[in-house]
């Protein structure tokens, strides 16, 4: 008796569909980021401990789905879009849930918390990252359904405006982090040097995940244009 593969059969149904599986994961990392902070500014570190396991879990779980899309990804079979195509998108898209990791483990492991008067910004700045985290999962999941109906007009249309809609956020984010990075150098005198290194590390880590949602906005966009 042959036992057939799960994974294989997602393919079956559509070749965006474990890419669009990996995408949830990802953006289910990132979704934990904002009440992570919120439980560091109130000194909670047990609820931050809780958040940064469903993160460690959320990103074996993208893990998971990225080796066995690599692996289940047949080279014979007919893609709308090319196999090297599938593959780098992955590839960034696993990025969003490792930055996610990074971010929650350097913060817990050294109980970080930022200074009063960078709360409210970081906390905007956080929101905004994660906003471009969700609008490629929605642009991932259009692209779906664009394929699925043989690229029609007015979906295209729908998929060029969320992509726009993707690059509008990530140059909302880049503003917020030149702003934050302004007011911490304007703090540093009064903060422990090692602090405001590992802060400029938070805030850059923060905008990395905006800029590989725009990534995957970019390669969505050219499998389109082909």
């Amino acid at each position: 008796m042959v036992t057939s593969n799960p994974f294989s059969s997602m393919f079956g149904r559509s070749p965006f569909q474990p890419l669009l599986a990996h995408i949830v994961k990802a953006n289910e990392c990132a979704d934990q980021l904002l009440p992570f902070f919120e439980a560091t500014l109130a000194g909670d570190w047990e609820s931050a401990a809780q958040l940064r396991e469903n993160v460690t879990r959320l990103e074996h779980d993208a893990d998971v789905l990225k080796t066995e899309l690599r692996l289940n990804l047949p080279n014979t079979m007919f893609l709308p879009v090319s196999r090297s195509d599938l593959l780098d998108l992955i590839s960034v898209q696993d990025k969003i849930a490792n930055k996610a990791r990074d971010i929650t483990g350097i913060m817990l492991g050294r109980k970080m918390t930022v200074p009063d008067e960078l709360a409210d910004p970081m906390r905007d700045y956080i929101r905004t990252s994660v906003a471009c985290v969700a609008q490629a999962r929605q642009a991932l999941e259009e692209l779906k359904d664009l394929l699925e109906s043989g690229f029609g007009r007015n979906v295209s249309d729908v998929m060029h405006n969320m992509i726009r809609e993707l690059h509008t956020l990530e140059h909302q984010a880049d503003g917020q982090q030149v702003a934050i990075r302004r007011q911490l150098f304007s703090l540093e005198s009064e903060l422990p040097p090692v602090d405001v290194v590992f802060l400029y590390q938070i805030i850059d880590w923060v905008g990395e995940l905006s800029d590989r949602a725009e990534r995957v906005g970019s390669r969505l966009q050219i499998m389109t244009a082909n």
